[in-house]
């Protein structure tokens, strides 16, 4: 079984809890949109939820092989009072989720954990994508 640091163990662990905060983040808004503007955005915060629900779980199978367990609880959650808020901090954790992201890969690489670095690689690719769908909805919110 490979090793990892107890520095990585923990960084996985912190990308789960992202990930858990935004599953249930972006499903709530999902829930509780409204306006003409929020049902044209309501089906892909859902698509987006699920997408990062995979992420926890790839982690979450990643992190559990590596010797670790898996966190359940999520970072702070925050749905928002209004979409154009709601919409705004969905982008600013993308941001932070892209930072940490690119940090975890460095921190495997540095290991020699080739499988972690793909895994993030991988994920990293969805939440640009993530970023860039909320930053073009912002542009008409």
């Amino acid at each position: 079984m490979p090793k990892a640091s107890k520095e990585l163990l923990g960084k996985l662990n912190d990308a789960i809890a992202r990930e858990l905060q935004v599953v249930v983040q972006y499903m709530w808004q999902h829930v509780l949109w409204s306006g003409v503007k929020g049902f044209a955005v309501k089906d892909e915060l859902k698509k987006i939820a699920i997408e990062e629900m995979k992420h926890a779980e790839a982690i979450a199978e990643r992190l559990n092989y590596l010797g670790g367990i898996p966190t359940t609880k999520p970072a702070p959650i925050f749905v928002g009072s209004s979409l154009k808020k709601m919409i705004e901090q969905d982008k600013k954790d993308e941001e932070g989720a892209i930072k940490m992201y690119k940090e975890i890969m460095a921190l495997a690489a540095k290991e020699g954990d080739e499988v972690t670095t793909l895994l993030f690689q991988k994920i990293l690719t969805d939440e640009e994508d993530h970023h860039d769908v909320f930053c073009t909805l912002l542009e008409e919110i």
